[in-house]
């Protein structure tokens, strides 16, 4: 004889079970519950609370805004529940909750859902039970009943049987790690506005190439964070690579200083430039799209040297047998001090541009008077970039002067500030160059 198997179960922990009545009575989950695909129980902690008046919260330890969720009626709400499987909690503050995750709670037969109220719950709480914090967005409810059904909607569609049609759950948006197409129906105009053309002809193959272009250029405009892991192939490479897009990389440019820079102990100094660092750091310009590349040194035995190296890779017998590489040397521009550097940027964009210094090191690290402020991240430079021209000093030797650290605007944080971070400076560019802009900038 043949069994069908049990019938997947939420288990909702909630203060408010009442908020749960319509949105899971109507459509496809009200549906679904009558057919017997998917049930739901629920659980309020104030049914275990032992205060006269049902309290179920309290002031934090330590003082602060707000209330916190008692640890013993939670408890006694998660301990009521036979068999709870994996336990959620509904938290701005957990791991993001994605199309991947709600596969994986998809295939279990119990779900617990924890909808927090208040500040949170009490932080023991986690050690005593196998909870999950868990987050619908970057953003703060008024509790985590509204999150609970997100989680309930998005994992319950996915169960056999919820949709119908098996295919209907799959060919959304992330299902392949992309947003989905734009849809279209009848009327064929619509104030004046047509249906695409090919969506008309009945040629299936081609409708397909459409989608999947409409899907990767809607995915680059609204989610290009997405297509870093999305399985991407040379079609849409190619799709990619004809979309015209904003480039905050022409207003961002290195400028590689070898004076004045730290040589030892409080000392400062001059270093000598180095061909690799030249050569490497243009092509990191050059590959990244951004402006000119500054070469600071106020030697004139170093400028002849960089002079004689652009000379043969622009205009010499290298450049003429090597087309990428003089384009990324055409980008140098020597300069004999920074201030030379930062009016020649200057004159090129008409506004004096933003200073970022790098640095190996968290300034104050190890001493007993460490930096209080935040140092700058790759993202807020990047939004410098949208907003004008920013010159990045990179330093050579063992770091930028302190002079040139007080002319600077901001400080990007070091590469590698928890652990090892003795990087060649080409090696730093490239890193901090994909960090402030990407693949899709």
């Amino acid at each position: 004889m043949r069994h069908s198997p049990p019938m997947p179960r939420f288990h909702i922990v909630s203060l408010f079970p009442d908020f749960f009545s319509s949105p899971l009575s109507t459509a496809l989950m009200g549906r679904a519950r009558a057919a017997g695909l998917v049930d739901f129980s629920f659980h309020d902690p104030r049914d275990f609370s032992t205060s006269k008046h049902r309290h179920v919260d309290d002031r934090p330890y330590g003082g602060g805004p707000g209330m916190v969720m008692q640890g013993e009626p939670l408890a006694g709400a998660l301990r009521s529940i036979e068999s709870p499987g994996r336990i959620l909690l509904m938290a701005p503050g957990g791991r993001p909750f994605t199309q991947d995750t709600a596969r994986q709670l998809a295939e279990e037969q119990d779900l617990t859902i924890i909808c927090g109220r208040y500040e949170g719950i009490d932080a023991r709480l986690l050690d005593i039970f196998a909870i999950e914090p868990t987050s619908v967005g970057d953003v703060v409810l008024n509790g985590g009943e509204t999150a609970a059904l997100a989680v309930v909607e998005a994992v319950a569609r996915l169960m056999p049987g919820f949709m119908g049609k098996e295919e209907s759950g799959e060919d959304e948006s992330f299902s392949n790690g992309l947003l989905e197409y734009p849809h279209y129906t009848r009327p064929e105009t619509l104030e004046g506005l047509p249906v695409p053309q090919v969506l008309l002809g009945g040629d299936h193959a081609r409708i397909a190439q459409w989608r999947r272009r409409q899907s990767v250029q809607t995915t680059l405009r609204m989610r290009p964070d997405l297509l870093d892991s999305a399985p991407l192939t040379g079609e849409d490479v190619q799709t990619l690579a004809e979309i015209p897009r904003e480039r905050p990389g022409r207003n961002l440019s290195f400028c590689l200083v070898h004076y004045p820079v730290v040589l030892g102990e409080k000392k400062s100094g001059a270093s000598s430039l180095t061909n690799l660092d030249i050569h490497d750091i243009a092509r990191i310009s050059r590959s990244y799209a951004m402006g000119s590349f500054h070469v600071v040194t106020p030697l004139q035995d170093q400028l002849r040297v960089l002079d004689e190296i652009l000379r043969h890779w622009t205009q010499g017998l290298g450049g003429s047998g090597n087309a990428d590489r003089a384009q990324a040397l055409g980008l140098v521009c020597p300069a004999a001090s920074l201030d030379e550097a930062v009016a020649h940027m200057t004159a090129r964009h008409g506004v004096r541009p933003r200073l970022v210094a790098s640095s190996a090191v968290w300034p104050g690290k190890g001493k007993k008077q460490a930096r209080t402020e935040p140092l700058m991240t790759p993202q807020q430079v990047r939004q410098w970039c949208r907003q004008g021209p920013v010159m990045l000093c990179l330093g050579t030797a063992r770091g930028l002067a302190p002079e040139v650290l007080e002319q600077c605007d901001g400080l990007l944080r070091p590469v590698r500030f928890l652990g090892y971070n003795h990087l060649s400076v080409r090696s730093a560019a490239a890193i901090l160059a994909d960090r402030i802009l990407g693949d899709y900038c």
